[in-house]
């Protein structure tokens, strides 16, 4: 399939987990794609798994904390192929470790958050939209949660900065709707990511699982096929939106996995 021949793609966040699936997917479907990480081995990995696929990619190293950093990887997908029509702001998160309850999180850490969610979201499509104008359009992809959505007893800055991202992409949406520039909002729910499976026992896994609506957790390629919709022009009449796509975390009632046990065999 070729749902985004001619396009290119900047994908941050991309040596791993969802952002790695989402590099391959939208390769295969045939944009060229800006492999952006932190970790530049990771990005190389990525890229070189875009490229045996059939696809072209570009491996570059970032830091979304730092303006310079962002404007050296639009300037470098601009002159290895002449355009951009598509971004993925896809880093972020927080260190749960230190992002606690309101009483007990580290402020440094808020503000490492804010940075790391916020401003590298505003500071990726600032510098990604023009490009994007000049090429008669393009689409916008920001990485939200569903912590913006719910409260949690942890987190909390995760939960704010995720829902300032969904703020953004509304704007954004309104602002360049009329230079046909499209941005949507991704919030994912609990996915099997090389980071969930890390850090998390196997306990708080099998709770998470049993909160789905679905009986499985997602897998970054379920985020992937998501971004690649939005990247396409099968989604060019959908801004300022945002898609929950959790296995049905939110919508389900936290009594109904009790309540199913009442049901007749």
């Amino acid at each position: 399939m070729e749902r985004l021949q001619d396009k290119v793609a900047v994908i941050t966040g991309a040596g791993s987990g969802i952002g790695r699936a989402a590099a391959q997917l939208m390769g295969r479907e045939g944009a060229r794609v800006v492999v952006a990480d932190f970790d530049t081995a990771a990005a190389e990995e990525t890229a070189a798994l875009v490229e045996q696929a059939g696809g072209r990619a570009l491996p570059v190293t970032v830091d979304v904390t730092e303006e310079g950093s962002i404007a050296d990887m639009t300037a470098a997908t601009v002159k290895e192929f002449g355009a951009l029509h598509v971004l993925c702001n896809h880093v972020g998160g927080t260190n749960p470790r230190t992002d606690l309850d309101l009483l007990r999180m580290d402020m440094e850490e808020f503000h490492r958050a804010v940075a790391r969610n916020v401003t590298s979201t505003l500071l990726g499509a600032r510098y990604a939209i023009p490009h994007m104008i000049r090429a008669g359009g393009g689409s916008v992809i920001n990485t939200a949660s569903v912590a913006a959505l719910v409260g949690d007893v942890l987190q909390t800055s995760y939960g704010a900065v995720k829902a300032a991202v969904v703020s953004i992409t509304k704007s954004i949406a309104v602002q360049y709707g009329p230079q046909n520039v499209r941005c949507n909002a991704i919030a994912p729910g609990a996915v099997m990511t090389p980071a969930l499976e890390n850090n998390l026992p196997d306990s708080v896994i099998e709770s998470l699982r049993n909160g789905n609506a679905l009986p499985y957790l997602g897998s970054p390629e379920d985020i992937g096929h998501t971004m690649v919709f939005l990247a396409s022009d099968e989604s060019r009449y959908l801004t300022g939106q945002l898609l929950v796509v959790d296995g049905g975390m939110t919508m389900q009632s936290s009594a109904a996995p009790g309540r199913r046990a009442q049901l007749p065999g």
